[in-house]
């Protein structure tokens, strides 16, 4: 598959997923741009913006298996990787897999469940793999998960660590729909008995790995490099930053740069690729300082001064 077969496969994906899911678009090409990167995506919105229906429209397009995953505080590790459990017809112990095992995993209100059953998640996202009672199982391929928290309720919820929230690639938001877009959830409500679109099925799972292979051909210039570098070199600089964007973070920014260009169509970064997903791939990886939290700074403004006042590269177009 080269980048003008994978660019038309992403749109048909994105307009699929519209057809049941109604948010900005843009939105919707920054998951698919976290999937294209072999990345997982984080969605952080208040309840009722359509983050699940999202997650399963995505599968559904893409031809993936899914399985939601309900974060509580009371969920335990092997409720995510599942257990061994005694067959008495055969005499011996069988691992039953868990939630985990599917292509597309929503792990919802992820914040909920305490660190212990995150941590087995955290295993499932960085290597692929879960383990119980001593033995690893592979997770099917591909694997990625969209994670969901409420921002605005956290009575009984546990901060995500900075491993974890480090191993999404990118973090976003969907936001509130436009009038059109609440026009259009309302007219679907108006009839009680008609079920939400369901959307279609673009491409067969097993062809998401080829899907998933054409960022690696896309090319990126010296100056680019430099610049998406620089940038998470500037993070670290800053006085109201504790801990900067990670070497994992700089390069985490760098696929998502390339994933962003093919889905645009093109062969070649532009630094308006890098742009587009810095603040969904920085934001959540910088911790602030304590007299920047008391001064209420968002990581927002942070990413937004780095952007600034890091110079942007002239770089020649491939028909340049």
């Amino acid at each position: 598959m080269n980048v003008s077969e994978a660019s038309a496969v992403c749109a048909d994906v994105v307009d699929a997923v519209e057809e049941s899911v109604v948010a900005d678009r843009r939105v919707l090409e920054t998951v698919l741009t976290g999937v294209l990167s072999r990345g997982h995506v984080l969605l952080e919105d208040v309840p009722g913006t359509g983050k699940t229906l999202t997650a399963q429209s995505f599968a559904t397009a893409l031809g993936l298996s899914f399985n939601r995953i309900q974060f509580t505080p009371d969920l335990l590790p092997g409720d995510i990787t599942g257990s061994h459990v005694y067959r008495e017809e055969a005499g011996e112990f069988e691992f039953a897999e868990g939630p985990v095992f599917a292509n597309v995993v929503l792990a919802d209100e992820i914040n909920r469940a305490p660190p212990k059953t995150q941590a087995a998640l955290l295993e499932a996202m960085s290597e692929g793999q879960v383990s119980a009672d001593g033995t690893t199982y592979d997770l099917p391929e591909p694997f990625f998960v969209i994670a969901t928290q409420n921002p605005v309720e956290q009575e009984g919820t546990f901060a995500l660590p900075e491993a974890q929230r480090d191993r999404f690639i990118l973090k976003t938001e969907l936001g509130y729909p436009d009038f059109e877009g609440a026009r259009t959830i309302l007219d679907r409500r108006a009839d009680r008995t008609a079920r939400t679109p369901e959307p279609r099925t673009v491409v067969e799972g097993d062809d998401v790995p080829a899907l998933q292979a054409v960022p690696e051909t896309v090319r990126v210039d010296d100056q680019i490099r430099d610049y998406v570098v620089e940038l998470g070199h500037a993070t670290r600089e800053d006085d109201r930053v504790d801990v900067g964007v990670s070497p994992r973070g700089v390069q985490r920014l760098f696929e998502a740069s390339r994933a962003r260009a093919v889905v645009a169509g093109r062969d070649y970064v532009v630094p308006d690729d890098v742009k587009a997903v810095v603040r969904q791939a920085f934001t959540h990886r910088l911790v602030l300082t304590s007299e920047a939290t008391v001064r209420d700074v968002s990581r927002e403004a942070v990413v937004a001064a780095v952007l600034d006042r890091v110079e942007v590269p002239a770089v020649a177009t491939a028909g340049n």
